[in-house]
Formats: structure tokens, sequence, C-alpha cells
């Protein structure tokens, strides 16, 4: 039997590709397997916004030379945003591997399959897997047009393009069929989707024509760009009763001297705005966002005007990350002049109010009923998540497994919250 062993890091986006790629390789009668050392096809997701990322896949690689000289010798595949352009470096740096797939090249990916006389049944793009998960992310536009200073992203993925409204209505319906309760819509900046396409839909028409399909219990959708979200957007989720109430929402920095150097497009001010109308329109809503901390020249002072928009809008999530440098990015050419340590520090004194933050927020949820759509088992428990995408925890003896049940929360930490199954509420199979 052929085996197929996917190792992923970085965003959602590289979790969807992989999907792909995994639904691609059982399409061709594949099984998974937990171990590389049992693959005849081992597939390197990877990312580069940071350098830990970065070496991490490198470690990664190296650790697979010795599978080569063994009885199997499998295929090596490097996809994700490490492969660039330049493939020559990559393959005299890792000559052990097989194949560079820039990322989302579904195309070469289907060639190289068939030089290897692997043939695929299903044509289409995207491939359906025969099992979706519950939660399944869907990439409704790749690419990215911001080139924000620090990031590498649109130099690897390339420029937006939004797949059409048909298109990805038709891939959910197909998962939908197939067991998926809830998507999550994906693009680098999701609030751009449909710029590009003849008739100009925006993610708001797609929100819409998504919420009547029949069985979908849930949308989300993620990650959104502050100079991009719209009025039309809030709206239209505070009304579609499948969009969930939670947005992603980067602020990167709470300085505008630092987010203009960012290239971000907005200011501090008009951050505050939208949250502020986002709140007005979705009072439950769970707001989450990205902080970059020790950009080039971040003073003390600025650094704690970050710390103070942190404190005065009380995130659910902030994910931190110290600066790094990422070659070819505008960045780059900057004065990296925060010591690394420095940068250490910052980043832990915002984990540490972060988390205290999100213990009193999730502490205001004890004793409310909250509705969770279960996903399986950790340690003998159910968990699933909420509407606002918080991690539920609940005992029972009960097969709850894609099942929408009613918890009343009992205990709430930073991370995660648990309870008990609600005697008095409808706990209903989807």
């Amino acid at each position: 039997m052929s085996l197929y062993y996917i190792w992923t890091i970085g965003c959602q986006m590289n979790k969807a590709d992989s999907e792909q790629i995994s639904a691609s390789l059982e399409e061709a009668g594949f099984q998974a397997t937990t171990t590389a050392q049992d693959a005849n096809i081992i597939v390197l997701n990877s990312c580069v916004v940071r350098g830990s990322a970065e070496q991490k896949v490198s470690d990664k690689l190296d650790s697979l030379k010795f599978l080569k000289q063994g009885h199997l010798k499998p295929s090596i595949i490097l996809t994700g945003c490490m492969v660039s352009s330049n493939i020559e470096q990559l393959e005299e740096r890792f000559p052990h591997v097989d194949l560079f797939l820039k990322p989302q090249d579904m195309k070469s990916w289907h060639r190289w399959l068939q030089s290897k006389n692997i043939n695929l049944p299903q044509c289409g793009t995207p491939l359906i897997p025969a099992r979706p998960p519950l939660t399944t992310y869907v990439p409704i536009i790749k690419g990215c047009n911001n080139f924000c200073s620090y990031c590498i992203v649109p130099y690897r993925r390339g420029k937006e393009i939004s797949h059409p409204i048909d298109e990805i209505r038709e891939q959910v319906e197909s998962l939908v069929k197939r067991g998926t309760k809830e998507v999550t819509l994906l693009g680098q900046n999701v609030d751009s989707y449909g710029h590009d396409l003849p008739s100009k839909p925006d993610l708001a028409d797609l929100l819409s024509n998504l919420n009547d399909i029949s069985g979908l219990e849930r949308i989300r959708f993620l990650t959104s760009h502050p100079k991009d979200m719209s009025l039309k957007l809030i709206e239209t989720t505070a009304r579609l009763d499948k969009v969930c109430e939670c947005i992603s929402l980067a602020v990167q920095s709470g300085d505008n001297d630092i987010l203009k150097a960012m290239r971000r497009g907005y200011t501090v001010e008009q951050y505050r705005l939208l949250v502020e109308q986002i709140r007005s329109a979705i009072p439950k809503v769970a707001i989450s966002t990205d902080v970059i901390v020790g950009f080039p020249g971040e003073t003390a002072a600025q650094f704690q005007n970050t710390v103070s928009l942190l404190s005065e809008l009380r995130f659910d999530i902030v994910h931190v990350a110290a600066y790094s440098v990422r070659p070819g990015t505008r960045a780059a050419k900057f004065n990296d002049n925060v010591p690394q340590e420095e940068k250490a520090r910052r980043l832990h004194l915002i984990e540490a109010m972060q988390e205290s933050i999100a213990s009193e927020i999730n502490a205001q949820l004890l004793g409310e009923i909250e509705e969770i759509l279960v996903e399986g088992k950790r340690k003998d428990r159910w968990y699933g998540r909420s509407r606002t995408d918080k991690l539920v925890f609940f005992n029972s003896d009960t097969c709850y497994t894609g099942q929408m049940v009613s918890i009343k929360i009992t205990s709430a930490g930073s991370w995660s919250l648990r309870g008990n199954e609600c005697d008095t509420c409808c706990t209903s199979a989807i």
C-alpha cells in the first residue's frame, strides 16, 4: 500500500493547501501516515514569515536526508512560501528534494504526479476530500497586493486572484454533502475578495450567497485588513445567521509612525474607530489581532503606544511576534536596531498582559450557555468551538462528534473554557 506524509507549518492558507495535496493523493489511492519513515511521498509545506519558521523547515528537510538511503527511497516535495522563483538556490541547498512546488500551484503538482504514473480520477480544481473535516478551510482569494514592508508573502504567493462566487459555492456545497458543517473563507487579505472579478462582488456578497446552503451551520472568514474592511461587511456579518461573531483584524502596532514604516495604510485612530463600529454592530463579537514588536526603529515610547492600545481595546486573542528580517522585503533595508533580548522582553510583556485580559474576558462567560460544534475528543474530553471561536471542553458518555451541543460554562481560563451539558437546552444532531 502506498502511503504519504504531510508536515505543515504556518498560516491557515498553508493548511488549506495541504488539504488539497492530501485530497489529490487520496484520490490516487494513497493513504496518510503519521510517520515520515513509512511514507512513499513526503510533503513539507513551508512558512518563511519569520526566521524561526524558516529554520524549522530547514531542520526538518535535513532530518529527512537519511530516508533516501532506505528501502522506500521516498519522493520528497517542498512547497509553501519557502519556494520562490529562484529554485536553483534551493536545489543546491537541498539536493535530496525531488520537487520544489510554488504555493497553490496545483497544476504543476498534478503534472508531477502524472510523470510518476500517478493518475487522478477526479480532475476538478479544487479537489473535494472524500471525508473532509467538520470544519474546513476554503481559500477564496490567493495572493496579496498590499506589500507591507516586513512581509515576504506577496513575493511568494503573487498578486490577488479571486475565485468566482459560483465556483466557491459549488465547492462548499460539495463539502457539506460529504460532512462539513463549518467553513472558514480564507485570504491573505480576505476583505479584498472580488475586486478583480468582472462583476466586482465583495466578501459581503459571497457571505450572503453561502448563507442559504442547506446543511451548512457556520461560516467564518479571515484574515481581514483594517484598511479594506467595509461597513457593508460589518453589517452583513451582523445580519446573517450563519456568519459567526468573530473577526480577525491585525493591528500590528499601536504607533502611527511604525504603522507608516510598515506600510499598513491606516492610522491608530482609524483602527480604533473600526473596532468601535464592529462592536456597535455586533455586540457579542470576539476580535483577535496580530502584533509585531521590535520593528526597526521602534522606541520604548512607541512600544508603549502598542501596549496602551491593546490595554484599551482588550482583544480576545493577540498573536504577538518579534520582528525578524525577511530578505527581499522593504524592511530588510532598515536598521534592525532593537536588540534581540529587548524584542523578547516586549513580546513576553504583551503575552503576560494578554493572558490576564483573556482570562477576564472569558470569566464573563461563567454561567452562560454556549452553542458548541463538537469536533472530537482530547484526553477523554469532548471539545469544540463556540460561535465566537472559544475552545470549550466537556465530559459526556454520549458520542457527540459532529453535533451542536449547548454547554453551560463552569470554568474559564485564558485559552479555553469548560462546562457541562445543559439539561434544559436542546442538543441537536446536524
